[in-house]
């Protein structure tokens, strides 16, 4: 069956329920040995970010196996990286149904999941039992309920819970879903937030014996201003990756779609130029400083190309995977292997 056919089939459900069965059939499929048929063959393609070997620059984003319950699966479609989560210290349901909306003619997704997931204790158990030798990333963020003052507990409890098991770590403050979450962003909150992380680094470095490196996760949705603001902290504290970004709350291209006005972050096609354009202010106040992962609207393999030439090193996907299907991991690959050489 082509992945055209059963995209077609799996839209005619609702988009949660065609999510999560998705991925239950992927992990059945894996364990039964009949994923090949969905694969293609990806490219070795080497590249060394945050001090970590990718086998290839192209990434699964966080969002898609927010439990970690089928990593295995998701690896066999030729990831360069899974990031896992978001995770929470505690489980939590996330925000009431209906909360995820196909935008079809646009190739897009709004979402206002909520960070919907089984906890850490759930995600670190996924992992050990996933036994997969490939980079994993894990997601973190802070619990609905926890006051946005109180936000630093969160994010330190799972940095220290998750640390053992993650090739590296994303600190998410960028969600527009979970109130008060974007204020984590900008100023003394941002300020007070890496340092915390960075103090925490250091001690589980020397506690583990082992560097793993910790990237923050921003928000597609910044002026210029805001950039070179965060870009100048992230420069401070010496964070070692920067992923730009997430979802957007900016409906402007797609006003004529009747799910426009639903609450919750656009991700998308709608997202591809924009996302650029924000890469592109980020590497000119970073550098070579600080790598960047490009997430957002990359629907082919040119948009994932047009990422690593705005100045990104790694790229992820999200809805251009449930969109386009597993080959736009193959293609991703490609166009980037032969665009930048």
């Amino acid at each position: 069956m082509s992945y055209s056919l059963l995209r077609s089939l799996l839209f005619k459900l609702s988009p949660e329920t065609s999510h999560d069965l998705s991925l239950e059939w992927m992990s059945a499929a894996d364990r039964l040995g009949l994923l090949k048929p969905f694969t293609s063959p990806v490219a070795d393609m080497p590249v060394e970010v945050m001090g970590i070997t990718f086998p290839n620059p192209v990434g699964l984003a966080a969002g898609l196996d927010k439990n970690a319950d089928h990593v295995g699966a998701l690896g066999r479609f030729g990831f360069g990286s899974v990031e896992v989560g978001t995770v929470t210290p505690r489980p939590q349901p996330g925000n009431p149904k209906p909360r995820l909306f196909r935008l079809e003619k646009q190739n897009a997704i709004i979402n206002r999941m909520g960070f919907n997931n089984k906890g850490l204790e759930h995600l670190l158990a996924s992992v050990r039992r996933a036994n997969y030798p490939g980079i994993i990333g894990i997601n973190i963020g802070k619990n609905f309920d926890t006051p946005v003052e109180n936000a630093n507990d969160d994010y330190i409890a799972c940095l220290k819970a998750v640390y053992p098991h993650a090739s590296y770590v994303t600190v998410n403050v960028s969600s527009p879903n979970t109130p008060g979450l974007r204020s984590l962003q900008f100023g003394e909150a941002l300020d007070t937030l890496l340092n915390a992380v960075k103090e925490e680094q250091g001690r589980l470095s020397q506690a583990h014996g082992r560097y793993v490196p910790v990237a923050i996760k921003v928000a597609p949705d910044m002026n210029e201003e805001e950039v070179k603001t965060v870009a100048a902290a992230l420069l401070a504290h010496e964070i070692d990756g920067l992923i730009s970004g997430n979802t957007t709350l900016d409906r402007r291209l797609v006003q004529d779609s009747e799910f426009a006005d639903e609450a919750g972050g656009l991700s998308g096609g709608p997202l591809t130029d924009r996302s650029c354009e924000v890469i592109r202010q980020f590497k000119s106040e970073l550098g070579e400083q600080i790598p960047i992962i490009g997430v957002g609207g990359i629907m082919t393999g040119e948009d994932a190309l047009d990422k690593i030439r705005a100045g990104a090193k790694l790229v992820q996907l999200y809805t251009g995977f449930i969109y386009a299907g597993p080959r736009l991991v193959r293609d991703c690959v490609e166009a980037i292997r032969f665009g930048v050489h």
